[in-house]
């Protein structure tokens, strides 16, 4: 999406570098080839451009793919993103290059940057802009160094197909009861596994739906943001006379701006008590994939437990997986043929196995935000170095910068970032800061 943005900007020279060639455009999350696999977010807030909000709808219509109030599949915004790329690459001809490789490391030299591959080759350039996404999940408390066998635990659910060598009648373990677990549910009974899943959180907590019909959010507008108590009684109150969806979409707007405002001991306490309620009331499932997962749970295949794994023992058939319920002392055992973590996309770089991240913290390069959450960078979005200096040429975007913005990580978010950042780069922000 930067790319694309940028390419809109004159005499941009953009080199795309993607380490994975069948991920090229549409990532991890839109390379699924489920069809269960439907987006979280209505067709008619998914443009690629912020200034062209019905780019991904028109590309829909001539296509007879939906419509903007749609929940296409993932594979279809993938398809968009491909062609998108595509279609960039014929209309700006040499202004455009992927290149099929991975970074292992970026230096700042005489003003520019060095960006070293895995093939040994270098590139040189103005400025360097790392678009990596989410981090792999991070294994759960107990589970890192474990030693589980690798076809009874399953620490990446994207890293593999999860359901190889998995019997129809095989009981699962999702570790995780959020957007993730749902992904790995569909996919487990599209392929038509039969078997019993136990989904366990901590607080068992599952998304909601989106509803259709609702009328438009009231915006919240408060400069400077209201204090987080503040907020609370007002959202208790909207919920009460109006569904509780528009209370939160009425937020969204200025969460941003109350995370700015939010000082680090706020933030964390947010982190620790209040993000897993956010969650599942903020980012929500589409009504077909939430039919899909009550009638899972009706039938008794899909049941969801509120818990913290105690220990874990590999038996030879199985994993035996001791577990403490919510609000008891009693420990209760399960059994999994299989066990899946699916406590989603981390952003701890201490705890990252990248080859880029490692060496650029190694160097002191980048470091990470004072929550852990990803990147720490600066208000224009430039990684801060291990000394607090703010990079004048390596910047971050996406899900990485969710330390500084908290509201980073889908596509309505994401592509005003990308906008925003495309602009700056070549100082078009001053031309339409003036209104010229």
């Amino acid at each position: 999406m930067l790319a694309l943005n940028l390419l809109e900007q004159a005499d941009v020279e953009v080199l795309l570098i993607e380490r994975d060639r069948h991920r090229m455009g549409a990532g991890v999350a839109y390379s699924s080839s489920e069809s269960a696999h439907l987006l979280n977010v209505r067709a008619g807030n998914m443009s690629a451009f912020a200034d062209r909000p019905d780019h991904f709808c028109d590309w829909l219509a001539a296509r007879g793919l939906g419509c903007d109030t749609a929940f296409v599949t993932r594979a279809t915004y993938g398809r968009y993103l491909r062609e998108a790329l595509a279609m960039a690459m014929e209309r700006y001809g040499r202004r455009l290059k992927l290149v099929d490789d991975e970074v292992l490391d970026i230096e700042e030299r005489s003003g520019q940057v060095t960006l070293g591959l895995v093939n040994g080759g270098l590139i040189e350039a103005d400025r360097a802009v790392l678009a990596i996404g989410n981090l792999p999940p991070h294994d759960p408390p107990g589970l890192a160094g474990a030693g589980l066998p690798a076809h009874r635990y399953i620490g990446d659910p994207w890293a593999g197909d999860f359901t190889e060598g998995l019997a129809n009648d095989d009981p699962v373990l999702v570790i995780g009861t959020g957007l993730t677990a749902v992904d790995v549910i569909l996919r487990l009974t599209a392929q038509g596994f039969s078997g019993p899943i136990v989904a366990l959180s901590r607080r068992g907590l599952r998304p909601h739906r989106h509803l259709d019909g609702l009328p438009r959010p009231r915006p919240v507008l408060a400069k400077p943001a209201p204090e987080l108590s503040e907020l609370v009684h007002w959202a208790r109150d909207e919920a009460r006379r109006h569904d509780w969806r528009l209370a939160v979409d009425s937020i969204r707007p200025i969460t941003q701006m109350m995370w700015a405002s939010a000082d680090a001991e706020k933030r964390a306490r947010f982190l620790r008590h209040l993000r897993p309620f956010w969650d599942v009331h903020r980012h929500r499932l589409a009504p077909a994939v939430a039919d899909r997962i009550d009638a899972l749970v009706q039938s008794g295949q899909l049941v969801f437990r509120a818990g913290k794994i105690a220990a874990v023992r590999a038996n030879p058939d199985a994993l035996a997986v001791d577990w403490r319920p919510r609000g008891s002392d009693t420990i209760a055992t399960l059994r999994a043929a299989r066990m899946i973590n699916c406590t989603g996309p981390q952003g701890d770089l201490l705890r990252s196995s990248d080859p880029l991240v490692r060496r650029m913290l190694a160097a002191g390069r980048i470091r990470p935000d004072a929550l852990r959450l990803g990147l720490d960078i600066d208000r224009d979005g430039h990684v801060v170095d291990a000394k607090g200096r703010a990079s004048e040429h390596i910047l971050a975007i996406g899900p990485m910068t969710r330390g500084d913005l908290w509201e980073v990580v889908a596509v309505p978010d994401i592509r005003i970032q990308v906008g925003a950042l495309a602009r700056r780069l070549v100082n078009a922000h001053w031309v339409a800061g003036e209104g010229l």
